[in-house]
């Protein structure tokens, strides 16, 4: 069986030698990201480069995944060896940056005293100490809930509908710019709060060809979720920040939403953060992260991402086998063809809010998908410039084998990140003909399908440099 569900993994100090990229790539890596809050823009080009010679050794389509750092709120530094806060304790909060111990707590953020509102919630470092607001003025004060050790500059979450900071922020759209010269394929947008912050990073990568992913990490973004979507080329589910602006309960539900939402508008939707972090160190996950990666390949994301257990871990490659092999057992327990048979029936509805290009093209991929269950179709293979209708096929979640065939070796590594695409480059042609003859070729050269086997094959007609709607569909035996 080959795995459908992609897999995502954070380079770092663990993972970034020639050697250990090749290793990670055969053991199914299928998009790497750079995390940009750490290291400097040289290093993160030098990775790129790194990246794209292990995959071409490795032969193999390999996705690269820029992650933006976005606005980030910091305490002043504590005392060498930190301080415990301990629940009940009484702290102040204070804006500056001079210094913070265990009886009051500067912050970065210059507006502090007219943002905070009593009953707020403020986490400290990744979601470790919670403090509850007491009272907002004339100083703000506040009682420990959930205490801890704090030590260096960690970072201070407050409430994003008041957060006075700009997404994306300066700092993001330089780097942008430069990540998008070095054609990385993907860019991750933080905080995310409207289809509006992404549009300020495309303004800036003007050009570029790749594809933004919106972080959904903030209340204003679940509630936004559908303009994000509409205007997104990805989306992730950044749990991490998602559980500490939201009810923790709250995230399970909204994980499912936010992926049965981009599944049926054909949008590649990433799961995100915890999935295997104690393998940080120890050689095998806890029952509980196995159940967590089986239940995002059910709940039909496209890719599973790594972060820590990759880029700092004791073996990076003992996870991605870890979590290929988790990933592949769910698949061959999901309800796949109920999913299809469901959008099938929800996609009258989609029809009313997409343009004629997109009509056309999902009104094929739903009859390819029905084609390919009728006959018994070994493998669907989808002729594309742009990747636009291999994402849509990728919605049906088909039994059949998926190939994403493009000319434009941009558009093969987008489809590195979307459910059930085997992405491969192939010329470009100037007739039907010789594109569905030529797909099928290299598709048997590739070891997809073999002599005998009924494939679907959907196509446009070739037009230079245009994408263009798939408008045709063919059923082609293998000889």
């Amino acid at each position: 069986m080959t795995r459908r569900t992609k897999i995502v993994a954070t380079v770092g100090p663990a993972s970034e030698s020639p050697e250990m990229l090749e290793e990670l790539i055969r053991a199914g890596v299928d998009v790497f990201r750079l995390n940009l809050s750490h290291g400097s823009v040289e290093g993160h080009l030098e990775r790129v480069t790194a990246i794209r010679m292990a995959a071409d050794r490795v032969g193999r389509a390999v996705g690269v995944l820029a992650d933006l750092p976005g606005p980030k709120v910091r305490c002043a530094a504590f005392p060498e060896g930190g301080v415990v806060l301990k629940a009940g304790d009484v702290v102040e909060l204070a804006p500056g940056s001079a210094s913070s111990d265990a009886s009051r707590i500067e912050i970065e953020y210059p507006t502090l005293l007219s943002d905070v509102r009593a009953e707020d919630q403020v986490i400290l470092g990744d979601g470790a100490i919670s403090l509850r607001i007491l009272q907002a003025a004339p100083e703000v004060r506040a009682v420990v809930e959930t205490g801890g050790r704090m030590q260096g500059r960690p970072g201070a979450h407050l409430h994003s509908e008041r957060l006075r900071l700009e997404t994306p922020t300066d700092e993001d759209l330089v780097l942008a710019r430069a990540m998008a010269d070095a054609e990385v394929d993907f860019l991750a947008v933080s905080f995310v709060r409207g289809a509006a912050d992404l549009r300020r990073v495309r303004e800036v990568v003007d050009g570029w060809t790749g594809g933004l992913v919106a972080k959904i990490e903030t209340s204003p973004a679940v509630e936004a979720l559908e303009e994000i979507a509409d205007e997104a080329d990805a989306v992730m589910v950044a749990r991490g920040d998602l559980g500490i602006e939201l009810p923790l309960e709250d995230v399970p539900h909204l994980q499912k939403k936010i992926i049965r939402h981009c599944v049926e508008r054909g949008v590649p939707v990433i799961t995100a953060t915890q999935m295997l972090e104690s393998m940080i160190t120890s050689p095998a996950p806890t029952r509980a992260e196995v159940s967590d990666v089986a239940n995002a390949v059910f709940d039909g994301t496209d890719a599973v991402m790594l972060s820590g257990e990759t880029a700092i871990g004791a073996d990076p490659v003992r996870v991605i086998k870890t979590m290929a092999r988790i990933a592949e057992r769910a698949e061959s327990e999901s309800s796949y063809r109920r999913w299809a048979d469901r959008l099938g029936r929800a996609q009258r509805d989609l029809m009313d809010v997409v343009d004629d290009q997109e009509r056309v093209t999902f009104a094929i991929t739903h009859a390819a998908q029905q084609a390919a269950v009728d006959i018994g179709a070994s493998a669907i293979l989808c002729c594309t410039r742009s990747g636009n209708s291999a994402r849509a096929m990728a919605r049906f979640r088909p039994e059949a084998r998926l190939v994403g065939l493009s000319p434009n070796l941009g558009t093969v590594r987008s489809m590195t990140l979307s459910w059930g695409v085997e992405p491969l480059q192939v010329d470009t042609y100037r007739s039907i003909d010789d594109l569905v003859w030529f797909a099928v070729e290299r598709s048997v050269g590739s070891g997809v399908v073999k002599h005998g086997d009924l494939v679907v094959v959907l196509a446009g007609e070739p037009k230079r440099g245009t994408g263009g709607a798939t408008d045709v569909l063919r059923v082609v035996r293998v000889s």
